[in-house]
């Protein structure tokens, strides 16, 4: 551990998986903390370790045994893309989860010190607001955050016309949604999407692990024809009193017939039937389709400051497909046979993280 200049500074640790009573501490810690998210918690060291293989270093910062601060972190080796530390892979927020000015800056100089020791190329916070004034900032992502209202037709009103004639649309094709116990439909329908899109897939052991290791606060909602045949499925999460839709797939007829925008509603709808009060879209890439769908739903982009402090480069990552540079690629997953594209995409999408 580095000796910090301050005594004030909360004394840093790190968070082991077996530690089940720092864990309950460390989660009890994130339920109540404002900047905290649902990457913060501590079952996301089981899923990165075991699913991906990545060494996690989940520190926390105490005083006197109380959690003041938390900050999950991967190191990530990638042979595509050198070696990472990162707070978190596979999550939309991460950085440090904070009630206490001195536990920031405890968790940020420690981060940048184990950075250091692990030798990696940069040190990565994915955090929802600015954190660290002189550190690069990727200005590549933008969330979505709305507020789900207390009645089911306000909701349904609040959505703009085109948008809410699309539900209606669905509405009348006679399409239903069902909730999934397992992964199967979802993992087929998901899998389907990202090779369209020429990406690979995550596992579908991934998509288990998350279902046994969150529990209820994990849930997927499938939608089906009139005749019962699966169309689109999303995986979500629940937070504290947020619905955060994740992952998602459909099959390609799905789009005449308003699967993918009945099943957004669907999950608005069940959401305020159960008190959630917000729901988060998630990240997307400003000028992308998926930042158009979500803007036409009325949510406005908030900006996310992904940053970046340098080790062994001299400039921010941009490992996205927006990158030219992977056009071919991209082009050319979308030509191998689904079958032989899932077994090899768990091995290329865990380096990216």
């Amino acid at each position: 551990m580095p000796k910090f200049k301050s005594e004030s500074l909360p004394l840093v640790k790190r968070l082991m998986v077996r530690d089940v009573e720092t864990g309950k501490q460390w989660d009890e810690f994130v339920m109540a903390c404002p900047e905290a998210s649902f990457f913060h918690r501590s079952g996301w060291q089981k899923i990165v370790s075991d699913v991906f293989s990545h060494t996690t270093y989940f520190l926390y910062a105490e005083v006197d045994g109380v959690i003041q601060g938390v900050l999950p972190l991967a190191h990530v080796k990638s042979f595509l893309f050198g070696h990472s530390l990162v707070s978190l892979p596979f999550a939309v927020y991460g950085g440090v989860a904070s009630s206490h000015l001195a536990a920031t800056e405890a968790l940020a100089l420690e981060a940048q010190h184990l950075a250091k020791r692990l030798g990696v190329a940069h040190l990565e916070f994915r955090n929802i607001k600015k954190s660290n004034s002189d550190w690069p900032v990727q200005d590549l992502y933008v969330t979505f955050r709305k507020i789900i209202l207390p009645d089911v037709l306000e909701n349904m009103n609040a959505i703009p016309r085109k948008q809410r004639a699309m539900v209606r649309k669905g509405i009348k094709n006679g399409l239903s949604s069902r909730l999934d116990d397992g992964v199967d439909t979802f993992f087929e329908l998901y899998s389907e999407n990202v090779h369209r899109h020429g990406t690979p897939a995550l596992s579908k052991r991934y998509f288990a692990a998350l279902r046994t290791v969150f529990g209820s606060d994990c849930e997927i909602l499938t939608v089906l024809s009139r005749d019962g045949r699966a169309l689109s499925s999303v995986l979500s999460f629940y937070f504290r009193d947020e619905i955060l839709p994740y992952y998602a797939g459909d099959i390609e007829d799905s789009r005449h017939l308003a699967a993918n925008d009945f099943k957004y509603w669907e999950l608005i709808r069940l959401a305020c039937e159960r008190k959630i009060k917000v729901f988060d879209y998630g990240r997307s890439k400003v000028g992308t389709g998926s930042y158009s769908f979500k803007k036409n739903w009325g949510f406005e982009p908030q900006p996310l400051f992904y940053e970046y402090c340098l080790f062994n480069r001299k400039d921010i990552p941009r490992n996205n497909p927006s990158n030219v540079k992977f056009k071919w690629l991209i082009e050319t997953w979308r030509k191998i046979p689904i079958g032989l594209a899932n077994r090899l995409g768990p091995f290329i999408v865990r380096n990216l993280g």
